[in-house]
């Protein structure tokens, strides 16, 4: 169904914007902005710092582009019946797209198949679906990339330092969603850890590595997981996260131990909060990303897609459009392309 053609429907459409939050626990009427084109965004939650710059940056190209937009949430990281609700009423309120950053990438697939049967253009933001071309683009960060960045800055550190590793994981939930692995991946791989089968979390059986836990991508996931890696062996002293926000929990937990000056922390996220905690030397080295960009483009993309029916075009090399990453500290690496976290503040988020 072409963007004309659905005219009549999105008259309804944004009638019916104001009306999804009654329908669901995770709407938000109160993100309609404008009177053209109709765009769904669904988040995996609508607290973490970085889905709130999505919200930013989708409502910033709405403006531009004479969008309205309707913002979904799970209740929490993994809630995947909430977006399939958040999918199921945005195809019945005659939506042109939807942006979706999906709590499990496997389940989603068929409300998202759905869709785009219905006419709607579906773009995964920051997480890939599984598979990737399940979604007609993905706008992420190279989230392997990220992952290398932080493992590679690591393994110089520790040879410089002549130290030898023990390395606890904090990783995010049990579903290995795309974004985890990669991430995960990324990291033990730029640290030099044969990672056996680089689509899944924990089968290596390199003597390094103390274990894996899961955070939520939260605070007091991360401090848990943390003590529960330190119950197993004390002496850990590299730590990676999922995100920021783990990162800060998990050094809860090691200041509690008495363990903080003696742990590296690394992570990937490059808000506000977390390249202020590089700067005070909590975290050593994040990999930044940008979430405002990516709802930016994925809007502009679909106004673009209601308008003539173009859709956007991938990365050269890539599965997926790069919206960029940056490794971000203060303890510079040889050979390993970083900036500071005066740089970090500069273009952080949240």
């Amino acid at each position: 169904m072409t963007g004309r053609s659905r005219m009549g429907v999105r008259l309804t459409a944004l009638v019916s914007a104001s009306l999804l939050a009654l329908v669901t626990g995770c709407g938000d009427g109160g993100d309609a902005a404008g009177g053209g084109t109709l765009v769904g965004l669904v988040t995996k939650t609508d607290t973490n710092p970085f889905f709130v710059k999505m919200k930013e940056g989708a409502q910033q190209a709405a403006s531009g582009t004479g969008a309205a937009v309707q913002s979904f949430a799970g209740k929490q990281d993994g809630d995947n019946q909430s977006q399939v609700d958040a999918v199921e009423n945005l195809i019945g309120a005659g939506a042109e797209g939807i942006l979706i950053t999906p709590n499990d990438s496997k389940a989603i697939v068929p409300s998202v198949d759905k869709a785009r049967q219905a006419g709607l253009l579906v773009i995964a933001l920051d997480t890939q679906l599984e598979p990737a071309d399940a979604a007609d683009a993905t706008f992420a960060t190279d989230n392997y990339r990220a992952g290398l960045l932080i493992g590679q800055w690591a393994k110089a550190k520790f040879e410089a330092e002549g130290r030898q590793a023990k390395i606890a994981l904090l990783d995010l939930n049990p579903n290995q969603v795309s974004v985890d692995v990669q991430r995960d991946q990324g990291f033990l791989e730029g640290f030099g850890v044969d990672v056996e089968d680089k689509a899944k979390i924990g089968d290596e059986d390199d003597p390094r590595i103390v274990g894996h836990d899961v955070t939520d991508g939260a605070p007091e996931g991360g401090r848990t997981a943390m003590e529960n890696l330190l119950q197993k062996d004390p002496g850990i002293n590299l730590v990676y996260t999922i995100n920021e926000p783990a990162a800060a929990g998990a050094y809860e937990a090691l200041k509690a131990a008495g363990k903080e000056k003696d742990v590296t922390i690394v992570s990937v996220d490059g808000g506000c909060p977390g390249v202020q905690n590089v700067k005070s030397g909590i975290i050593g080295a994040t990999s930044q990303q940008y979430p405002l960009k990516m709802a930016q483009l994925g809007v502009e993309a679909i106004a673009k897609f209601a308008q003539d029916g173009t859709k956007p075009q991938n990365t050269a090399g890539k599965d997926f459009v790069d919206t960029g990453v940056t490794l971000i500290t203060d303890q510079p690496a040889t050979g390993v392309e970083s900036k500071d976290s005066a740089w970090g503040l500069e273009n952080c988020w949240g």
